[in-house]
């Protein structure tokens, strides 16, 4: 028997899972909170104690997701710009998406909402933050859209691939060789550098 906060901890988890899946099924609009505590077996007062409505639970799930983010943005902001480092985003990146794919299919499924809750928003400016770390402030368009797409790659991968055959950890793999190859076409040295680095 865990400590009361883990159990606690445990409960928010399962409500944030038993909602994501009902609002799938029935859409968000039209799933009640009653509705959360039957699947899960509970009274109201109990969900009410870690969720007053729907759109708490909501919020809650891409505040789990925002906090790996926000560590991984400064951390990033700490190293130097090297090729090592941004592949390193790349792979911490993919790490905090693993278990984002329900988060994924709400979005897709319920844009109004995630526009209204204004979550879409802040979503959004992170990832244009992760975007500026990865790409050179001086880079050609073609190297900006490749860092861009590596976070596009991911966020489709996570929500598209549930569909495609395979092994889920093989598609993670190759998800993430996918948006590091991106990100190092991205990042080449220069004529100057590579002739500096042959003449050393």
């Amino acid at each position: 028997m865990g400590t009361p906060q883990a159990r606690r901890g445990n409960t928010r988890q399962r409500i944030q899972d038993v909602a994501l899946e009902l609002f799938s099924q029935h859409g968000y609009e039209k799933t009640s909170l009653r509705e959360i505590a039957e699947q899960l077996q509970v009274t109201k007062a109990a969900l009410y104690y870690h969720f007053k409505t729907k759109e708490d639970i909501v919020i809650s799930l891409f505040q789990d997701l925002a906090r790996p983010c926000d560590e991984l943005i400064a951390w990033a902001r700490q190293q130097p710009r090297t090729l090592e480092v941004k592949q390193e985003i790349i792979r911490r990146y993919a790490g905090a998406l693993s278990g984002a794919a329900p988060l994924f299919r709400f979005m897709q499924e319920n844009q109004a909402t995630v526009r209204d809750l204004s979550i879409g928003e802040t979503f959004k400016q992170r990832m244009m933050t992760l975007f500026d770390l990865l790409r050179e402030p001086d880079s050609e368009m073609v190297d900006q859209v490749r860092c861009l797409t590596a976070i596009f790659s991911l966020h489709a991968g996570t929500f598209a691939m549930q569909h495609m055959e395979g092994d889920p950890d093989e598609k993670r793999k190759a998800l993430l060789e996918v948006a590091t190859e991106l990100v190092t076409a991205a990042n080449h040295p220069t004529d100057d550098e590579t002739r500096r680095t042959e003449s050393s």
